[in-house]
């Protein structure tokens, strides 16, 4: 989450300077945190080497500090793609006691969406983070870039074959 003095930080902003002062006094509302990691993201080449991963608005040139700094593009577009998906609420949780099929693995509302054999809350953050890169077109195509062509051509026949 952002300091509430990054707010103000960069010279160029559609709203003023004593509004945004204004807004800094104030409790952030319970959306804040998916509001700051769902981008729009923009990669940028870092002048020293490396790229920056910056909110769409923002730039170096300008001054504004990125929110991530990579030494390859592709770990940049990884990173663009599943920033959106920290800033939300968790898609699977594991409940804590042991049933006779595993460990409960279920959706927010408790609805049961499977069984895991060890108790691995990992894995449960590692599927929310996946059915976010479904969620959002923009992330899975950033995520389906950063692979690469030998991947792509390669899940490309498997996808074929698997739909045919």
């Amino acid at each position: 989450m952002r300091s509430p003095s990054d707010s103000t930080s960069s010279t160029l902003n559609a709203f003023c300077r004593e509004f945004l002062l204004r807004l800094d006094e104030r409790d952030e509302p319970s959306t804040a945190a998916e509001a700051d990691a769902s981008g729009p993201w923009r990669i940028e080449p870092c002048p020293h080497g490396g790229f920056a991963l910056l909110r769409q608005g923002e730039s170096l040139r300008r001054g504004d500090r990125p929110a991530g700094t990579f030494e390859r593009r592709e770990t940049a577009l990884l990173a663009a793609a599943i920033l959106p998906s920290t800033g939300r609420d968790p898609l699977y949780r594991l409940r804590g006691e042991e049933t006779p099929g595993g460990f409960v693995l279920e959706r927010p509302r408790g609805e049961v969406a499977g069984h895991l054999e060890f108790y691995d809350p990992d894995a449960a953050a590692a599927l929310h983070v996946a059915e976010s890169l479904l969620r959002s077109p923009d992330s899975l195509a950033r995520l389906l870039e950063a692979a690469g062509r030998v991947a792509l051509l390669r899940a490309g026949k498997i996808v074929f074959e698997r739909v045919e």
